[in-house]
C-alpha cells in the first residue's frame, strides 16, 4: 500500500480531482491506480481567502516497487496497515464475569471488547439509559430541576454525550486502537466521515443514538448493563477485590472491577479514599467559556463569514502569560452552545456542546489556565488527594452564588475592567452581528463573573485572551460573552495503577478520564480497550 500525503485541491473539487492530483504526484496515469481511499482530510486556510483542501490517500497501483522507486517525492510513503487484534485468551480462571463501573466511553468500550470476546461483562451505571437521561437533561435546562444521578455528567454515555463529540486525540497509537474506536462508532451509526476528517466530531444528537446502539450490541453479545445502579462500596479480602456494593444494599461478588467512573464521580473518589485506594491530586484546568458570533470566527479563520462547503470554523489557541501560566482554549464548540453541566445541588459548572450540524449562531470555547496541587492543596488539611475536588467545589459554589442559581454571564470588556481597573476603548466587533446574544442551554443572567476565580487566575485569563486577540483579530472583543465556571476539564485525581493496569488492590482496574489516564472521548475509549486487553490476556472466559 502506498500513502500519498499533501494532496492539495481547490475548495470546490470532485473525487476525480483528488484521483488525478494523486496520480500526478505518483507520476502514473490515473487508470494505473486500481483502488484508493481517503485517510485524512483537512482544510488549509493559511492563504485567505484562497482556501484549499488537503488529503492523505492510500492507493494500490500496478508495480508498486517500480512506482516507489521512480517517485522521489517526500509526499509518498509505503505503509503497512496492521488491524487491531484482541489478545489471546489468558489462562487464569475467572469465576465471575468482569464488573465495569460507568458507561462513559472508557466503560462502554471496555465492555464492548470484553463482550465481543466472550467475557459477558456486567456494566453498572448510577444514572439512566440515554433515552431517559436526555429527558432529565432537557428538563433541567428548561425548569432548573437537577437530578443528581441523571444529568450532563452522569448517565449512559458519560459527560461526552452532551459535548461537541470531538474524536481527535493526541495519544500515540501503534496498536490500531484509535482507528478501531472510530470504526466501532461508524458501525454504531456515526457518519463515515469521522474515519478521515482531521478533526472528527459526532455531535450530541447523533452521539445519543450511537451510545444506545453500542449498548444494544453489548447486550446482544451477552453483556448486561444495569442503570440506577451506583457502586457505593468495594468488598475486599486483604488486597484482593471480592465484590461491589450497589446502592448500599446489594452485594455482587466478582474478581475484577473496572473503575471507569468519569471525572465527576466525587462521591466515588471519597469512597475510594476511605478504602485507602492509592490516589494523588493532579493538575487540571479551570476557566471560563467565551462566546463569539459564529460568522466572526469564520471570518477570522477563513477570511469569509459563510461558505456552503466550509464547516463552522474551529480554532485552537494558546498564550504564555508574564506570570508563567499558560492560557489555552479547550473543547472548542463551533456553532455550539454553552450548557449548564452541574451535577451537585447549589454548585454550578458549564461546558460546551454542539449538535452535528454545528449551526448555532455562536461559537464558544473554554479559555482555561492550568492549576496544580501547589495552587490549592494549602487550603486543605492532611495533604488530601481530594484537594482538587474541594477546589472545584469551592469555585462551583461561588459560580452558583454569583449567578443566583443561573449561569453567570459577563461581557469581556466589563470583566477586563473589573480585573485590571483599566479602560479600553476598542470597537465592539461582536455587536456588528445583529442579534448576538448568549447561546445557552439552561437559565443565565448577567452577573459579575470576575468574582468567581481567584485574582491570579483572573489576571492570567485577561492577559491570555488579550494576547490571543493580537493574532485573532476580534477574539478579545469587548462584546464577547464570558460564562462560568469551567471546572470539569479533566479529573482532579489520579487513581494509581501498575503495568498490569491494576491498583495495589488485586483485580481493581482504574480506567479512563476519571482515573486520570485519558482526556476526551477517544482517548478514554482507547484506555477502556487497553484494560479489556489486560483482563482478556490474563483470564479465561467465565463459564
Amino acid at each position: 500500500m502506498i500513502r500519498v500525503n499533501q494532496v492539495r485541491v481547490p475548495l470546490v473539487h470532485s473525487e476525480q480531482d483528488i484521483l488525478h492530483k494523486t496520480a500526478k504526484i505518483l507520476r502514473v496515469a490515473p487508470e494505473k491506480i486500481h483502488s484508493w481511499q481517503i485517510i485524512k482530510k483537512s482544510v488549509d486556510a493559511r492563504k485567505k481567502p484562497e482556501i484549499r483542501v488537503i488529503y492523505s490517500v492510500d492507493v494500490c497501483v500496478e508495480s508498486e516497487k517500480r512506482v516507489l522507486a521512480a517517485c522521489k517525492s517526500g509526499q509518498v510513503d509505503k505503509v503497512t496497515i496492521k488491524p487491531y487484534e484482541f489478545p489471546k485468551e489468558g489462562q487464569e480462571r475467572l469465576d465471575y464475569r468482569p464488573v465495569i463501573i460507568g458507561t462513559g466511553p472508557a466503560g462502554l468500550f471496555c465492555g464492548y471488547q470484553l463482550a465481543k470476546n466472550g467475557y459477558k461483562p456486567l456494566i453498572l451505571e448510577r444514572g439512566k439509559c440515554v433515552e431517559e437521561r436526555m429527558q432529565d437533561v432537557e428538563k433541567f435546562w428548561r425548569d432548573g430541576v437537577l437530578n443528581p444521578k441523571s444529568n450532563v455528567q452522569f448517565g449512559e454515555g458519560g459527560a461526552g454525550t452532551f459535548s461537541d463529540g470531538k474524536l481527535n486525540t493526541l495519544v500515540k497509537d501503534k496498536l490500531g486502537r484509535n482507528r478501531e474506536v472510530l470504526k466501532i462508532f461508524v458501525e454504531a451509526g456515526a457518519p463515515e466521515e469521522i474515519l478521515y476528517e482531521a478533526k472528527p466530531h459526532i455531535g450530541t444528537d447523533i452521539l445519543c443514538k450511537v451510545v444506545r446502539n453500542l449498548r444494544e450490541q453489548i447486550e446482544a453479545w451477552g453483556g448486561q448493563i444495569r442503570f440506577d445502579a451506583q457502586v457505593t462500596d468495594l468488598c475486599m479480602d486483604g488486597k484482593r477485590i471480592t465484590g461491589v456494593v450497589v446502592n448500599d444494599t446489594e452485594t455482587i461478588p466478582c474478581e475484577t472491577v473496572v473503575l471507569a467512573i468519569g471525572h465527576s464521580a466525587r462521591d466515588t473518589f471519597e469512597m475510594l479514599d476511605k478504602r485507602l485506594v492509592p490516589m494523588e491530586a493532579k493538575s487540571f484546568a479551570v476557566g471560563l467559556r467565551i462566546e463569539h458570533p459564529r460568522r466572526l470566527i469564520n471570518k477570522i479563520q477563513y477570511g469569509q463569514e459563510e461558505h456552503p462547503l466550509l464547516p463552522a470554523a474551529n480554532y485552537k489557541v494558546t498564550a504564555q502569560t508574564s506570570s508563567g501560566r499558560g492560557v489555552y482554549s479547550f473543547c472548542m464548540c463551533p456553532g455550539g452552545y454553552v450548557v449548564n453541566a452541574s451535577s451537585e445541588q447549589e454548585r454550578l459548572a458549564v461546558n460546551g456542546m454542539s449538535y452535528s450540524g454545528r449551526d448555532s449562531d455562536n461559537s464558544n470555547s473554554a479559555v482555561v489556565v492550568t492549576v496544580t496541587p501547589e495552587d490549592y492543596e494549602d487550603d486543605y488539611e492532611d495533604d488530601s488527594p481530594l484537594s482538587g475536588v474541594y477546589f472545584q467545589r469551592r469555585l462551583e459554589e461561588k459560580a452558583y452564588q454569583v449567578g443566583a442559581g443561573a449561569i453567570p454571564v459577563e461581557i469581556y470588556g466589563d470583566y477586563r475592567r473589573a480585573v485590571t481597573g483599566q479602560k479600553r476603548d476598542l470597537p465592539a466587533v461582536c455587536q456588528e452581528y445583529p442579534g448576538f446574544a448568549p447561546a445557552v442551554k439552561g437559565a443565565y443572567r448577567m452577573a459579575n463573573v470576575h468574582d468567581i476565580l481567584p485574582p491570579a487566575l483572573n489576571e492570567a485569563l485577561v492577559e491570555g485572551i488579550d494576547l490571543i486577540g493580537q493574532t485573532m483579530q476580534g477574539f478579545a472583543d469587548e462584546g464577547a460573552y464570558l460564562s462560568g465556571i469551567e471546572s470539569r476539564t479533566s479529573s482532579p485525581v489520579r487513581i494509581m495503577r501498575d503495568e498490569t493496569g491494576q491498583s495495589f488492590i488485586q483485580g481493581l482496574y482504574p480506567c479512563g478520564e476519571g482515573a486520570g489516564y485519558a482526556g476526551g472521548i477517544t482517548s478514554a475509549a482507547m484506555d477502556g480497550m487497553f484494560i479489556a486487553e489486560k483482563i482478556g490476556a490474563r483470564y479465561q472466559k467465565p463459564a
